[in-house]
């Protein structure tokens, strides 16, 4: 899997990145930011790239602004990857947590507090803004009102579930991508064409690059033919496997899947029961955090009676 955090080319993003950097550079940038968009369009790795272009600006082997990458002997990107560097601060959810914690934020203001001994402006980058707690965006919110002098919020979203206060707060970005978009980023992440490892019939509308490269990534590591797989077999190898269970492919993914199944098959939209009844049915597993063994095991044999 790609991790945003090590990857020293941005793809695709080009005309983001340089409004980010005109903003920067014409002294418009504002103390917070809001950087929204539907997950997996690479709002994290633009973030990185961007503050690594300002962090590495004097340094001996600085951000290349004109083709979008971060040089293996950068300064600032191997503090920044060894979590070491005493100007930037990225926040991500914990493994095994649901929400981001009040005890990483004020792990936040403890690093907002220190004073800079360089002189250079510092970044935090708050990931999955979404998935922090009350107690934990409030906390924020008190930092956000009052930061401190050359310090920079970079916020990232994905859903429209943030406290109102908080985004009346920050300038909005929106990152949004067509398909063409996304297939033309992961053909040049990947180095090789969509069409060749890829089915189209595995191919939602509204998959992002990160969707992409989650399938082609479960392909290789479970060793799955997607190109010649279509979308039914591809769902009962999922079940049959228990793949929803191990979390190998993200679950929103995975309903994303179920879901076109429905929207493709004619037959079953026409009834509409079987449609419906499954979304509510995913919407009350995510509300109550209840167990989808029956959900899949019921789905199964809709499809297999298909």
């Amino acid at each position: 899997m790609i991790d945003s955090l090590n990857q020293k080319n941005l793809y695709g993003l080009d005309n983001y990145f340089n409004e980010l950097k005109s903003l920067y550079d014409n002294k418009n940038f504002p103390n917070k930011i809001l950087i929204s968009g539907p997950k997996g369009t690479g709002k994290l790795t633009l973030s990185l790239h961007f503050i690594n272009y300002v962090l590495s600006k004097n340094e001996d082997f600085p951000y290349d602004a004109k083709n979008f990458i971060i040089s293996e002997s950068n300064k600032s990107f191997k503090l920044m990857v060894n979590n070491s560097s005493p100007n930037f601060y990225l926040i991500n959810l914990q493994k095994d947590k649901k929400n981001i914690e009040i005890d990483q934020i004020r792990k936040l203001i403890s690093f907002c507090n220190k004073s800079s001994f360089n002189n250079k402006p510092r970044f935090i980058l708050i990931n999955d803004l979404e998935l922090m707690n009350l107690n934990s965006n409030n906390a924020l919110l008190k930092t956000l009102e009052e930061p401190n002098e050359n310090i920079y919020f970079i916020l990232i979203n994905s859903s429209n579930k943030i406290l109102p206060t908080i985004k009346s707060r920050c300038l909005n970005f929106k990152l949004n991508l067509s398909q063409k978009q996304c297939k033309d980023i992961f053909n040049r992440i990947v180095n090789s064409d969509i069409n060749s490892l890829i089915n189209e019939n595995l191919i939602s509308h509204y998959f992002t690059t990160g969707d992409l490269l989650k399938l082609y990534f479960f392909s290789i590591k479970n060793k799955v033919d997607l190109l010649n797989t279509n979308l039914k077999t591809f769902l009962l190898n999922i079940i049959d496997h228990n793949y929803y269970k191990k979390e190998i492919l993200n679950m929103n993914l995975i309903y994303s899947l179920i879901q076109m199944y429905y929207l493709n098959n004619i037959n079953l939209i026409e009834k509409k029961d079987p449609y419906i009844k499954f979304l509510n049915s995913v919407e009350n597993i995510k509300k109550y955090n209840l167990d989808m063994e029956s959900l899949f095991i019921q789905f199964r044999h809709e499809l297999t009676n298909d």
